[in-house]
């Protein structure tokens, strides 16, 4: 297992400096992604080193969040990879049959937003009656060291940590072709966040509860005890000839709930509001959603 001298690592503009820092949060209890929301204050113990550094050092220096952003920048990102179809509940709900191995799609890192960024809905995908904009929230891997070929006994020991994330869909796309790269993989339309957990504070991550809320509506309640391949086997089979690199995306499915499959629909318009939610410390990760060309416009994604 990787070792990290930090617990829970957020990335910010610091009050004190107006520059982007690493840092990890005073509270240890507290969850950054409501509090930023809430414009309630938020502490953090300056971290020298990068995010992907486990030897990356908490400080005592101590700083005020200014605005947060995703724990990983854009550049960080090595490649984004994503799993289908793995819940059990959510291939029910959407009639389609378990898969027999991961159903692998990859997204670009400029799908990569952060907390409180607006989920942009591009105008080629609306209006959203007919594409059906759609929320996943999904338990996000991040690797921190090379790896390739690994067993599944050895798989957790090349995870750096754990975000929250949301797969924001878009089904019109999605179901007009085998391949979902170009409709997952849309600018400023996934957003993670709010903070990096540690994977030595995670001790099993298949027992992590993880929601989503539109507009104050809980529409998705599960367990990733639910997943049909779990961390250890997606990692190991994602690894087979192949080399994960440090500062690569595993994003592990979302159960059911999704909006696409319900009677009727429901999908992500401009205005709504998107919680997602996994436990473990890993906390609500929060995004407005624009339609494009629409009177706020598309503001710049926080990253």
């Amino acid at each position: 297992m990787i070792q990290t001298n930090w617990t829970r690592l957020i990335r910010f503009v610091a009050e004190e400096t107006s520059e982007v820092h690493i840092g990890q949060p005073v509270d240890p209890n507290q969850d950054v992604g409501l509090a930023y929301n809430r414009k309630e204050p938020i502490k953090a113990h300056a971290i020298y080193g990068t995010a992907l550094s486990p030897s990356a050092l908490v400080s005592d220096k101590v700083l005020t969040v200014k605005e947060l952003l995703s724990p990983l920048a854009r550049d960080e990102i090595r490649l984004v990879r994503c799993l289908g179809l793995n819940y059990a509940d959510h291939a029910a709900e959407a009639n389609m049959p378990k898969p027999v191995a991961p159903i692998l799609f990859y997204k670009p890192s400029s799908s990569i937003i952060g907390p409180n960024a607006h989920i942009n809905i591009p105008k080629v995908a609306q209006p959203v009656e007919k594409h059906i904009p759609d929320y996943e929230v999904e338990l996000t891997v991040v690797m921190g060291r090379p790896c390739k070929n690994v067993s599944e006994a050895d798989a957790l020991d090349y995870v750096l940590g754990y975000v929250t994330g949301n797969d924001t869909s878009f089904r019109y796309h999605q179901l007009a072709v085998s391949q979902w790269g170009f409709s997952k993989g849309f600018d400023d339309a996934t957003p993670i966040g709010p903070c990096l957990v540690a994977a030595s504070a995670i001790s099993d991550p298949q027992n992590l509860p993880l929601k989503t809320y539109v507009n104050g509506t809980l529409l998705q309640d599960g367990t990733t005890a639910d997943q049909i391949f779990n961390i250890r086997q997606t990692i190991s089979y994602l690894s087979q000839g192949t080399t994960l690199e440090p500062g690569s995306l595993i994003m592990t499915g979302t159960p059911k709930g999704v909006g696409f499959v319900r009677k009727p629909p429901i999908y992500l318009k401009h205005g709504d509001i998107v919680h997602v939610w996994i436990g473990g410390g890993l906390g609500t990760l929060i995004n407005p959603v624009v339609e494009e060309g629409k009177a706020d416009g598309h503001r710049s994604a926080k990253l």
